[in-house]
């Protein structure tokens, strides 16, 4: 077995913590941002990515989604997330679907989400 496969935890949005892997979440897509072009240090590419609000019935967070991954997500739909993870960017939390991570529709719709938790601006002690 890999390892990155090995242990998956189902959280929801208000248990994430900076450093959280193999995190299985549902969770509605709330809003997201203008599509942007970003050059990759890594591959000297050019990626286009979007951050989204993401929430459930706990907290919202911000996650970012990348290249043909966009074009699998709308506003106001619910998505399961199995096998991402949590980090901090510039100090904000973010969930990320990350290239051990998947992304399904889910047919049990989120209705009521918490906005009033948002865990991207929660302060995290230390840095991850």
């Amino acid at each position: 077995m890999n390892d990155h496969k090995s242990k998956t935890i189902e959280v929801s949005i208000a248990g994430l913590e900076p450093g959280m892997k193999g995190v299985n979440i549902t969770f509605k897509v709330m809003s997201t941002s203008e599509e942007q072009s970003v050059e990759s240090f890594r591959d000297d590419g050019a990626h286009r990515v979007l951050d989204a609000v993401v929430g459930d019935s706990t907290a919202t967070v911000l996650m970012p989604f990348w290249d043909e991954t966009i074009d699998s997500i709308k506003e106001g739909e619910t998505y399961t997330l199995t096998n991402g993870y949590a980090g901090l960017f510039k100090g904000s939390l973010r969930l990320h679907l990350g290239k051990f991570g998947s992304i399904a529709s889910t047919d049990a719709p989120i209705d009521k989400v918490n906005t009033e938790l948002d865990m991207s601006t929660k302060e995290f002690n230390g840095s991850l």
